[in-house]
């Protein structure tokens, strides 16, 4: 198949590479000419303008946009009205489904098909493959598999006689929007699954609190039997332990165990952890459905915490300390 590709960042670029190695046509677009230069010498067909994209696409035509969900609106703005009947356009980035719904039915003005994919897989996804998550018509789904195959892992021999295309790595989830409210969910637990390692291993990275000396006064809690907590562990090597035979192995681990094995201190990090909106959202979704979602806002809100928003809460805290107790802050 043809099919044209708009955002050739980390995971755009690759996706790009992959569906050509697959024996795809490629066309592919960004405002940077770099970019689109370092695709063109893969093998893909380069456009320098929006315009000579779209020319380049057999009718019916088929792009994928791989921008920032904040820049969609805009981009389809300049490339619907260039489209015709029965064109499909596939956001593949991490898109609200609240404005899949929106953006399919302004698509439909044109008779242009709008589906929307959860993507995952990150800088992985090239080796890997990338689990695809998929909102849409069923027909327009079907016209699309080939693609959706080639970049989708395929079946490992964990999945052998499992039935239907999950096992392959892409799924057919529903009508318009079921792939990023898919997505959605999944991130929102990528954010608990992260939060659980990066809790434990701070708590074996203080297990030695047992060695430290501690002030004796009425502002801090004593350790109460400091013998129990005199272990210097190696974070980096129980990182790499885990990765072999442990239940709690997985992709998220085997990147911490890199990362510590580069910098076992972690030390060209600032620890201010952003969040792009999924999370938010996920948590949205169980409040409106009445899901308790304890561990997913926990997580949320320790992303909150990183970035220093808390620190007002916290005078507030020693401000109300003083008041009542006479309460003097610690120095650091």
């Amino acid at each position: 198949m043809r099919i044209g590709m708009i955002g050739l960042g980390r995971m755009g670029a690759n996706m790009v590479r992959r569906l050509v190695r697959g024996g795809h046509e490629c066309v592919a677009f960004d405002q940077s000419a770099q970019a689109v230069q370092a695709l063109s010498a893969d093998g893909a067909k380069g456009a320098n303008t929006l315009a000579e994209f779209v020319k380049a696409l057999p009718a019916p035509r088929v792009v994928w946009l791989m921008v920032p969900a904040g820049i969609v609106d805009k981009v389809l703005s300049e490339l619907a009205p260039q489209l015709a009947k029965d064109d499909v356009i596939i956001d593949g980035g991490n898109s609200y489904y609240h404005d899949d719904l929106r953006r399919a039915k302004d698509m439909r003005r044109f008779g242009i098909h709008y589906v929307d994919v959860g993507t995952s897989g990150g800088v992985l996804g090239l080796e890997r493959g990338f689990c695809l998550m998929i909102g849409g018509e069923p027909e327009v789904f079907k016209r699309l598999e080939p693609i959706f195959a080639t970049l989708a892992p395929g079946a490992d021999k964990g999945a052998a006689g499992a039935a239907g295309t999950a096992a392959q790595g892409y799924l057919h989830c529903g009508a318009v929007g079921a792939g990023h409210f898919v997505k959605m969910v999944h991130n929102g637990i990528e954010y608990g699954l992260m939060a659980a390692y990066a809790e434990g291993f701070n708590v074996l990275k203080h297990a030695n609190a047992g060695l430290a000396t501690r002030s004796t006064d009425a502002e801090t809690a004593p350790l109460q039997n400091p013998e129990l907590f005199q272990y210097t562990f190696d974070i980096a090597a129980i990182a790499e332990l885990w990765r072999h035979g442990s239940i709690v192995s997985s992709q998220l681990l085997d990147l911490t165990a890199g990362a510590l094995a580069r910098d076992p201190k972690l030390e060209h990090f600032a620890g201010r952890v952003s969040d792009s909106g999924e999370g938010r959202w996920t948590i949205q979704a169980a409040i409106e459905e009445g899901v308790p979602a304890h561990v997913l806002s926990a997580a949320l809100y320790s992303r909150f915490d990183s970035r220093g928003n808390a620190e007002f809460a916290s005078k507030v805290l020693s401000a109300m300390r003083l008041g009542f107790g006479g309460h003097v802050e610690a120095k650091s």
